[in-house]
């Protein structure tokens, strides 16, 4: 689609947008006067409101949307960037659905932290009705989807109240997985592949660790949650696993760790060996993901096991004792049906996981499966999936605890976190709510470090295991960082 921008140079805005409520248009900036179908987005200050003005003008036909906002909400240049992009959206939302596009279940929202806004709102309101009120009204949320946010806006607050001011979180990326999956757009390679870059890439790591750490002890920060993630962490042996997590231990001071997460997502990857290693060392919560418990499906994202492995894998874990487990499904996976997610939703469900995470197929430009493949069900399937998932879970007797939402979602849905009670994982609150920071150690690893008044600073590590430890100097330089972002030292 032609987009015209008039006043401002809102581009992540009017994009967001359009890939929104037209996913089937690229975005296209060309010059002169405007003609043809097209999307005109035109701002101008006036002395008491900046208004943004669309036109969309489709076979001919033009409907009009507007949004304003007071000229004394711009309190700083983030604020002003922040509320100009609101505006925007809501403008070029408010033309589309008077062109006839079907509401989206999150209206015009389209960041990545919806509850985090309804947590803003809460703040400031007298109830939650009022609240969740407001934030329905504002952005044309719906009642199931305010819903979500409302439970994981209760649990963000919950965790904040039991977090002390310099508490944080460790993350550790260890980019390696049996296979790559067709959908999945991670910083992992294939050991079959790079098996000769493992022991390298511990070696590295182990420097990370050790600068990590004194940075984290000289800026006086206490440790509340450690997540190892990937990539698929247990694609390691036993006795590297052993080495990681004891060199973690000699390094940070564990007292106070309230959890432990690592994720064994593959479970062609379990093994009795490695979980006795990491209940040994501390560990508390694993993911033994299938996202799907159909063969058929399993075989179409390019995974090489079956329901069945998953199932033994499981059994392992149990029987090993001491420790909580969460289990992902994706709802919009190539070759599957409703029928077939309701299927494997029930077997998870009978499992009695203490998590399970429901995923909307996320299809990036790093992915090998592409959006015209065929396969893949439609919005609307997804959507019932997903309802169904819900409407499951709490039957179940779990409650959604964080939520997140990505770009290129089919149905422009969302990801959802759902917990028996008391089971939740703290780090995906603060990761996802930004309520403490995330130091990152490993490749790819993002490190946010968040300080008072919402200030943020990141840095991120390169993504691919060779650029990893060809970059040791770099990396612990980065992280003497921390102490200057706390202390000013």
């Amino acid at each position: 689609m032609r987009l015209y921008l008039t006043g401002h140079d809102c581009r992540y805005a009017a994009e967001q947008t359009l890939l929104t409520l037209f996913p089937g248009e690229k975005p296209e900036y060309p010059g002169g006067k405007p003609q043809g179908d097209r999307c005109e987005l035109t701002m101008r200050r006036g002395a008491g409101y900046t208004t943004c003005s669309c036109r969309l003008i489709q076979g001919g036909l033009v409907y009009t949307g507007r949004a304003a906002v007071k000229n004394t909400s711009f309190t700083d240049d983030l604020a002003e960037n922040r509320l100009k992009q609101r505006i925007v959206k809501l403008a070029f939302y408010r033309a589309a659905l008077r062109s006839g596009v079907p509401e989206p279940e999150w209206g015009s929202l389209t960041g990545v932290r919806p509850a985090k806004l309804l947590s803003a709102y809460l703040k400031n309101a007298r109830s939650e009705r009022a609240a969740v009120s407001r934030f329905r009204r504002e952005f044309g949320v719906s009642e199931a989807r305010a819903a979500l946010c409302l439970d994981a806006a209760r649990a963000a607050s919950a965790a904040e109240k039991s977090l002390g001011p310099l508490d944080v979180c460790l993350y550790i990326g260890i980019p390696f997985c049996p296979t790559r999956c067709a959908y999945c757009s991670f910083v992992s390679q294939s050991v079959e592949k790079s098996m000769k870059l493992i022991d390298p890439f511990l070696g590295a790591l182990d420097n990370d660790i050790a600068a990590t750490a004194e940075a984290v002890k000289r800026a006086g920060l206490r440790v509340v949650s450690v997540y190892m993630g990937g990539g698929t962490p247990t694609t390691l042996s036993a006795p590297q696993l052993d080495r990681l997590c004891g060199r973690l231990a000699g390094a940070f001071d564990l007292s106070a760790l309230r959890e432990y997460t690592v994720e064994a997502g593959r479970p062609d990857t379990i093994t009795r060996e490695k979980l006795l290693v990491l209940r040994d060392h501390g560990v508390t919560r694993i993911s033994v993901n299938p996202q799907t418990m159909q063969d058929g499906v399993l075989a179409a994202i390019g995974r090489r096991h079956t329901a069945a492995d998953i199932l033994t894998a499981l059994d392992t874990a149990r029987a090993v004792g001491g420790l909580a487990v969460n289990m992902d499904l994706i709802a919009g996976l190539p070759a599957d049906t409703e029928a077939g997610f309701e299927d494997s939703l029930n077997q998870v469900l009978a499992l009695a996981p203490e998590n399970i995470t429901v995923h909307t197929l996320s299809i990036k430009r790093g992915a090998r499966l592409k959006t015209q493949d065929g396969g893949l069900p439609c919005a609307e399937q997804v959507g019932r999936m997903l309802d169904q998932a819900g409407n499951r879970l709490r039957e179940s007797g779990y409650a959604p605890y964080y939520l997140y939402r990505q770009k290129f979602m089919s149905g422009g849905f969302e990801n959802v976190g759902w917990s028996l009670p008391g089971r939740e994982n703290l780090y995906n609150i603060c990761i996802m709510e930004e309520l403490r920071s995330i130091i990152a150690m490993g490749a790819g690893g993002s490190t946010k470090l968040v300080g008072r008044g919402g200030r943020i600073e990141r840095a991120i590590a390169p993504k691919y295991p060779l650029e990893y430890i060809e970059s040791g100097e770099r990396l612990r330089a980065a992280k003497k960082e921390i102490e200057v972002f706390y202390h000013g030292v």
